[in-house]
């Protein structure tokens, strides 16, 4: 059912449990929480309902009210203390808001002992805690009972990751398939996790093991000319994409197209661009049409990136918390001892969990700043272009985050070039940062925007080189490559986040 009929019935029977549940479920599709949020108050002002009360907090965690949703959930829980739902709602919450969630995941678990996402929540609220040893143990002796638990496994390989394990983050994964070679998910998985860490070399070597174990040729087909063309062998790339694509190969264009802008033959990757452009892919695809326009001269590269206002920078200083008070704040959730497998962080760590959720004074102002800055950098846009893929946006709706973090790089610490395709704008906030050193590379921790990852070969240079200062907020479309240079020493704190699309 639509939002505006759930709320045209709501508003003729403005108690009934039923069509207050239809409405709030309606508005978390549509993204009308704050419009659905009014009714339920006023619904459980009048009548206890622990699943009235569990869609109010609902609301609320979907607007990042989290400290509201704490209440409304915490109430839920109290009304009706056996509904394993409502007992994960408040513990997810609880963990997003950055406040003390073992217990709460502990009691969901009891309730729900065989619910994978609880027992996920389970792991994550312990390395929350400075417990993520405990985590991993766990989620392991649950993998020894169940190999198969794909999920299980990719976290299990992301908390070793983020524990300081490196390679051995996959040992769990290769224990499984050691006792059941046969299984065709776990091959995948482990390639999928190889390519995650962008060791292709090692994917390479799996691919291997498992034609010898019997895995599908469909299977091995597609990773063998992924891993091929990541390595630079050219013609055996050349042959394994011929053979995917013959196959009906679904689901790696994009590494085709790297592979062809790695070998030079730009205007060979351009059809399979356009191709995926009006496709459930088209937010990989940005970027890499970026680069192929430019490479070739296509006149679309100026309509796609030519736009200056497009990025902006700005001193938030004035509105944020003091930046020690910041960095002191963000200092202390810097708690993981390794990087995460798929991220683009190099010599740091980055923090867990969606950063503007959290209930801490200091990070409520913070969200505050950014969300005011966001919606003076919206408001100077160029205007709409139903075929730009930052500009087609609606520009009506509230500011909602994809996600929130924070970065803390260390001596020669950097990000790769990189985009965000679950965004629509992306950020860089500078907290604090290396001293300058005199003689040093004068870009050293400097953001680059529009430069392609160096293994492409592109030989393209950055659109644009920003000098990072403290309190200084840019925005720029999250399907730009953006990417920094190394810095000898010191340290360079951010906080990062993701606008997500208008909806």
């Amino acid at each position: 059912m639509s939002f505006t009929n759930a709320l045209a019935i709501v508003s003729s029977r403005p108690t009934d449990v039923a069509a207050l549940e239809q409405l709030a479920s309606a508005a978390l599709d549509a993204g009308e929480e704050d419009r659905a949020l009014p009714l339920l108050a006023r619904a459980v002002a009048q009548r206890q309902s622990a699943r009235l009360w569990q869609w109010k907090g609902l609301l609320e965690r979907a607007l990042d009210e989290h400290e509201d949703a704490l209440v409304s959930l915490s109430e839920a829980a109290r009304l009706d203390p056996q509904d394993a739902s409502i007992a994960h709602g408040l513990a997810r919450t609880a963990l997003e808001a950055g406040v003390p969630a073992e217990t709460l995941f502990e009691r969901a678990r009891a309730l729900a002992p065989v619910d994978g996402s609880v027992l996920i929540g389970l792991a994550a609220a312990r390395a929350a805690a400075g417990h993520g040893e405990q985590g991993a143990q766990e989620l392991e002796a649950i993998l020894a009972e169940v190999p198969l638990w794909l999920d299980g496994q990719l976290q299990l390989a992301q908390l070793r990751s983020t524990l300081g394990a490196g390679p051995r983050a996959i040992e769990a994964v290769e224990r499984a398939l050691a006792a059941t070679p046969q299984q065709p998910q776990l091959w995948q998985l482990l390639f999928d996790l190889h390519a995650k860490r962008e060791d292709f070399a090692a994917l390479l070597a799996a691919v291997e093991r498992s034609k010898q174990a019997g895995a599908p040729r469909t299977l091995t087909r597609v990773f063998e000319a992924v891993a091929s063309g990541e390595l630079g062998m050219t013609e055996q790339a050349d042959r394994l994409y011929a053979e995917v694509d013959a196959n009906g190969g679904a689901g790696i264009a994009m590494w085709r197209v790297r592979h062809l802008l790695r070998s030079g033959r730009p205007e060979e990757a351009k059809p399979i661009i356009d191709a995926e452009m009006g496709g459930p892919g088209a937010a990989v695809t940005w970027p890499y049409a970026a680069s192929a326009w430019r490479m070739t001269g296509d006149p679309r590269s100026d309509w796609l990136d030519g736009a200056s206002k497009l990025v902006s920078a700005a001193d938030l200083t004035p509105d944020l918390p003091p930046i020690e008070q910041l960095a002191a704040t963000l200092r202390a959730l810097h708690i993981a001892k390794g990087e995460y497998l798929d991220q683009s962080v190099r010599g740091g760590t980055q923090t867990d969990g969606p950063l503007f959720s959290r209930v801490d004074p200091v990070i409520r102002a913070l969200r505050s700043a950014v969300v005011r800055a966001v919606e003076k950098h919206v408001a100077q846009l160029p205007p709409p272009d139903s075929r730009h893929p930052l500009l087609a946006s609606r520009r009506d709706r509230r500011i909602r985050f994809a996600g929130s973090w924070s970065v803390r790089l260390r001596d020669a610490g950097f990000h790769t070039s990189h985009v965000h395709p679950q965004g629509w704008i992306s950020s860089a906030l500078y907290v604090a940062l290396p001293e300058e050193k005199p003689g040093g590379d004068p870009h050293a921790g400097w953001l680059q925007l529009g430069a392609p990852p160096a293994d492409l070969r592109t030989g393209l240079e950055p659109l644009r080189l920003i000098k990072p200062e403290p309190g200084k907020l840019v925005l720029f479309p999250s399907w730009m490559w953006h990417g920094t240079v190394p810095f000898a020493a010191g340290e360079r704190l951010t906080v990062a986040f993701d606008v997500a699309p208008p909806r």
